[in-house]
């Protein structure tokens, strides 16, 4: 990309054009107070203001996330003019902001509060009419509160950029413009996949997931057997809600803290995620010996499962059976380990800890519980994990590393923790599949052409004289290229994992927000350096690992022997596959 000559407060730089002034002023190392999220290309409203400069060639002052760079130009960031106006800018918002910051969720992690601190704003110098406030809960996953709306647009543009889907945008005019599905209409009633995304980017708590801190706290005061579980993402990012280093690994100490917020037991999820692999795997190399439907598409992430019910009706036959990791731990957890220590499955509470806002809306459907039972009670978010910790006075760094309970399930190999990155639930059944194709053992199970953050990733492998044909996903505009090829007949794949979240679980909806604002001493300036980090967490705990593969997890082994019989029998099918609809919104 070419180079142009600019100058920023009289200090001539060069940087690359395309650049806006915001993106070339912070790589020049100045600090122009923004709404817009780090260099994710969000902000292309340029509505709320906050940015205002001064640049030779433009009339007046101009918003610097969306003008720019031009050769020659000079920019003023500390301007008299610009100061007052970006201070303006900011008081306007608060004007018509609901300022109940003590009860906002957000409180701590508020953006429009940085801004107000930096720009000086002041409370309370505009007052008028209010914009008519719409509030919507009616899903299990997400909530929309348009009083504390600033009209960014960064929701807008995260759902188009990661799904090319168009569920929220710029509704009613003037000063009753606000962000909603299409007519002001509920989640509940659009075309939402549920991911969380919109939320992952909101600057104020106008975007939240749904907690459910407070039924967990209710089946533990009414003396449930109350048993946790933990994704893998989760341990790469939890201690971001502590101030560590963004990609730090917790696992130990993630143990200790839900321990002692008085769960019975702690579990990993790693352990179902083998479990999926035995379940996949088999029935993966079913349709190729038997003539099923082809190619098989994962099943794992309840985002990308909502996308294909309501959109890719026609291809749900192409989708696995099997249930998500986090669900089949719930049905095995109910159904075979409370029998064991002899406590009645209506009396275990399933608590999930998830990076995912759409595992709310999952555990909830009706096809996801045996005999009346559900598999998963209740899901709560990295986020929320967080600030149950903190409200119990726990002080997480100073933790001692425990490890999860695994008397009889909970023992995980090192394919069960790379789930939470975008290739890894492909690795990891390709790990089984080669071993039950060719009763070998890959002499190496790093099969790196699956990872890393492409939108869309192939590779070819000959196992045992079958040359299977791969691709990962992750994001709907990128799946939506796999899926129209497959309903044209064009799809040359065995295989497809799709993940609903770009970057995987890593960069779920439910995960810990990532601000520099809020993390000043992180490398975050390269885009998804961040999903980077906490997917080598993972992939350095499945290196430390000393079994790697899903097929030789000994408790998963004895699983079969005890209880499921095989992977795929009848008993397999009832506790741990489900099927799905076609629904439209």
């Amino acid at each position: 990309m070419s180079k142009i000559n600019i100058k920023i407060e009289g200090i001539p730089f060069e940087v690359e054009s395309g650049l806006t002034i915001l993106e070339a002023a912070k790589r020049c190392g100045f600090e122009i107070p923004s709404l817009c999220a780090f260099n994710h290309g969000e902000c292309s409203q340029g509505s709320c203001r906050v940015c205002l400069v001064e640049a030779t060639g433009a009339r007046g002052l101009v918003a610097s996330c969306v003008y720019p760079v031009a050769e020659g130009m000079e920019i003023t960031i500390s301007s008299p003019k610009a100061t007052a106006a970006r201070r303006t800018s900011v008081e306007l918002l608060l004007s018509n902001h609901n300022k109940n910051c003590q009860q906002c969720d957000k409180n701590g992690k508020c953006e429009l509060l940085h801004v107000a601190k930096i720009t000086g704003a002041r409370d309370d110098i505009y007052e008028g009419a209010q914009t008519p406030i719409t509030v919507d809960r009616l899903t299990p996953s997400i909530s929309r509160d348009t009083s504390k709306c600033v009209l960014c647009g960064r929701c807008v543009e995260r759902c188009k950029n990661a799904h090319g889907l168009g569920i929220l945008g710029f509704e009613k005019r003037g000063f009753n413009t606000i962000v909603a599905p299409a007519e002001n209409r509920s989640f509940a009633d659009s075309p939402c996949i549920l991911c969380g995304q919109c939320v992952s980017v909101c600057p104020t708590g106008a975007l939240m997931e749904v907690s459910e801190i407070d039924k967990v706290d209710a089946a533990m005061k009414a003396g449930k057997y109350v048993v946790v579980q933990t994704a893998p993402a989760v341990r790469a990012a939890l201690g971001e809600e502590f101030d560590m280093p963004v990609g730090s690994l917790v696992t130990g100490k993630m143990v200790a803290a839900l321990r002692r917020l008085g769960f019975k037991k702690v579990f990993d999820t790693n352990f179902a995620a083998d479990l999926t692999i035995m379940e996949e795997a088999t029935e993966l190399l079913g349709r190729i010996q038997n003539g099923g439907v082809l190619p098989m598409i994962t099943s794992c992430s309840p985002g990308w499962v909502n996308y294909a019910e309501i959109n890719y009706g026609d291809l749900l036959p192409h989708l696995s059976s099997c249930k998500s990791p986090h669900e089949m731990m719930g049905a095995i957890l109910k159904h075979y380990y409370a029998e064991k220590i002899g406590v009645d499955a209506k009396d275990m509470f399933v608590v999930s800890i998830m990076p995912c806002t759409a595992k709310k809306y999952e555990k909830d459907r009706p096809e996801l519980s045996v005999d009346g039972v559900k598999d998963v009670d209740a899901v709560l978010t990295t986020r929320e994990l967080g600030k149950l910790i903190k409200r119990s006075g726990i002080n997480f760094k100073k933790l001692p590393d425990e490890a999860f309970d695994n008397d009889i399930v909970g023992e995980y190999t090192g394919a069960g923790v790379i789930f939470g990155a975008t290739g890894g639930v492909m690795e990891a059944a390709l790990r089984t599949a080669a071993f039950k194709i060719t009763g070998k053992e890959l002499e190496k199970v790093e099969l790196t052409d699956v990872r890393g953050l492409e939108g869309i990733k192939e590779a070819t492998y000959n196992l045992g004289g079958t040359e299977v044909k791969v691709a990962v996903a992750h994001g709907m505009k990128n799946a939506k290229v796999l899926l129209d090829q497959i309903r044209a007949g064009k799809s040359e794949y065995l295989f497809i994992e799709i993940m609903g979240c770009p970057g995987g679980c890593v960069a779920g909806g439910g995960q810990p927000y990532v601000r520099e604002c809020f993390l000043p001493n992180e490398d975050l300036d390269i885009m998804d350096t961040y999903k980077q980090k906490r997917a080598k967490a993972l992939y350095t705990e499945d290196e430390s690992k000393q079994l790697r593969v899903s097929h030789k997890n000994p408790q998963i082994i004895d699983l079969y022997k005890q209880f499921l019989g095989e992977p795929n029998s009848h008993k397999a099918h009832e506790l741990l596959h489900t099927h799905y609809a076609p629904r439209k919104k």
